[in-house]
């Protein structure tokens, strides 16, 4: 099922209402418990209303995800360093937690490996690559790709543990242990 133009201010104003009540319900149950019929109770229309705007569940949460890399894209582009990137890319998840866990597909469900299929994923994890470009661009200036990939992993696990509140089990705030973090990373280097 094709999607009709969404150009015009008529077909914009109920798609960004679903598209509210989507965000909402999948920052509830996750991906595997929202439904369409959910998303459409939750927005004030019938299930069947919602295939005008989009094809299936998937396509309202890719276009969630698009809009949430386009908005990390656009926090890391002005980044000069890999500092300032690692930092710009850690405040951008710590003001929008519920992003990280739409990026990471967590609900309800747990930690698994999940897509959105394979019409999806793709264009999805170029998304991805895409924001995290400056970063990993000042990685490789650096000579080592892999501070990226740690750099990252090292923002997901400050941004669960401090939502979770877990953190403050081992320290108060998570800020300063990415910055400590960065600090054992970059020595002796650049």
């Amino acid at each position: 099922m094709s999607c009709p133009d969404q150009s015009s201010p008529q077909a914009s104003a109920p798609r960004e209402r679903i598209l509210a009540a989507a965000r909402a319900l999948f920052a509830e149950a996750g991906l595997q418990a929202a439904s369409l019929r959910g998303i459409a109770a939750r927005a004030g229309y019938t299930p069947a209303a919602l295939y005008f705007h989009f094809p299936s569940r998937e396509a309202i949460y890719a276009e969630l995800l698009r809009d949430s890399l386009g908005a990390l894209r656009d926090a890391l582009a002005d980044a000069r360093d890999f500092r300032a990137a690692a930092m710009a890319l850690f405040d951008f998840y710590a003001a929008r937690p519920q992003d990280l866990s739409l990026g990471l597909y967590l609900g309800l469900g747990g930690l698994a490996p999940r897509g959105l299929g394979a019409d999806l994923d793709p264009a999805l994890n170029a998304l991805l690559l895409e924001a995290m470009m400056p970063l990993t661009r000042e990685a490789r200036a650096l000579g080592d790709e892999t501070l990226a990939a740690q750099a990252f992993a090292q923002v997901v696990g400050l941004v669960i543990l401090a939502e979770t509140r877990r953190l403050r089990l081992f320290a108060p705030e998570a800020r300063p242990l990415m910055q400590a973090h960065l600090d054992a990373l970059l020595r002796g280097r650049a």
